[in-house]
């Protein structure tokens, strides 16, 4: 006899299909930074990390993040670069491995902005100051320029190069980073966004411009079959109940734009995945976008875990959680992809205990997780 328990999530490993990509369940590896890839190159150690989920069941991979090519798109000298000779050599590697175990798998293009005023191991810095909208990290400091338009045209060519790499490359998708304020969530928020030409604004809507030509050019380099993707989020690292949209109205307002420039899937970002966006009504961020918005949303935040991950960096562990409100969810049609992310991180075959009704076997996260590639 089926345990019940696989009966129940057997919705989450139906196919999915979008353009040209093909799923072959519901369930997506969330991108999550490793900084393994010294000077910016992911070696083989990062393939086998990644091609160990596709051997492991999850139906699609996002990678961790992967900075364009700007001077100061990045604050660590061991996040993966998605741009130059070597570290493109180092992605086909790591896309090869994963389609050889039956996976798919997009990169996740990203661009940090502004960042806080500290220094990396060994004291590292960028070779140019920090870049963002503004100068401003958040309300209370600040640590870099405000972008000319002539940064803002180089740094959306960027993104479409990037883009270009990844099609070039073989990926299935792109995702493009535009949550937990870095630079394309820079623009959104009005506390780092504080412009006066056109790509500022009074209003969440007008703030949009500069994500919607990033849009439009990695949609024009990726052509009609590859899917584009990207997260987005209402928190911000140290604004933990910050909200861009108020109402629906204003969440329709900021995605639609986003959407007419060529996003296919939006990715909703929240902290925990069962917590309503509006009041008066139970949906999350991503049942509210994909009924306002009409277009498939991926749900995100601390699926199958107890706690959150903000809190594991002050030393709080998580333990396996049930799965009988994400499938809940999913059943009521108010998502149609779920991330996972620090049970994925530290299992590999997380999926595939989860299909097979192994939850005795599911292992809990801590910050020690984070120390090597499993």
């Amino acid at each position: 006899m089926v345990p019940t328990f696989v009966l129940m999530l057997s919705a989450l490993f139906t196919p999915f299909r979008l353009r040209g990509l093909e799923l072959r369940n519901r369930f997506v590896m969330a991108p999550m930074t490793r900084s393994f890839s010294p000077h910016g190159v992911p070696g083989p150690e990062v393939a086998a990390y990644y091609r160990r989920r596709a051997q492991g069941g999850v139906g699609l991979i996002l990678s961790e993040g992967t900075v364009i090519d700007r001077p100061a798109a990045s604050n660590d000298p061991d996040v993966p670069h998605f741009h130059g000779e070597a570290a493109l050599q180092g992605w086909k590697q790591v896309i090869d491995a994963v389609h050889a175990a039956g996976g798919r798998m997009g990169p996740q293009l990203w661009h940090m902005g502004v960042m806080p005023p500290v220094r990396m191991r060994d004291n590292w810095l960028p070779p140019a100051p920090f870049e963002g909208p503004s100068e401003r990290v958040n309300a209370e400091k600040t640590n870099g320029r405000a972008m000319t338009e002539a940064d803002i045209a180089d740094t959306i060519a960027a993104f479409g190069r990037a883009a270009r790499s990844a099609r070039e490359l073989g990926f299935d998708l792109v995702e493009l980073h535009g949550a937990h304020r870095y630079l394309i969530d820079q623009f959104f928020w009005s506390v780092t966004n504080t412009r006066t030409d056109r790509y500022g604004g009074a209003t969440l809507a007008a703030r949009t411009r500069f994500a919607a030509e990033v849009v439009r050019e990695v949609r024009r380099q990726l052509g009609p079959e590859l899917v584009l993707q990207i997260r987005l989020s209402q928190w911000k690292p140290s604004a933990y109940d910050e909200k861009l949209a108020t109402t629906p109205q204003e969440l329709e307002a900021w995605l639609r734009p986003l959407i007419d420039a060529g996003v296919d899937l939006l990715h909703c970002s929240q902290r925990r995945f069962w917590e309503p966006e509006f009041a008066g009504s139970n949906l999350n961020f991503a049942g509210w976008a994909k009924k306002l918005t009409g277009v498939p949303v991926i749900t995100v935040g601390s699926v199958g875990l107890s706690g959150e991950f903000i809190a594991a960096f002050r030393g709080d562990g998580s333990t396996p959680t049930p799965l009988d409100e994400l499938v809940r969810r999913f059943e009521r049609g108010d998502f149609d992809l779920v991330a996972v992310g620090r049970a994925l991180l530290r299992d590999p075959q997380w999926v595939q205990k989860v299909r097979e009704g192994r939850t005795d076997e599911l292992l809990g996260f801590d910050k020690a997780a984070l120390a090597r590639l499993w």
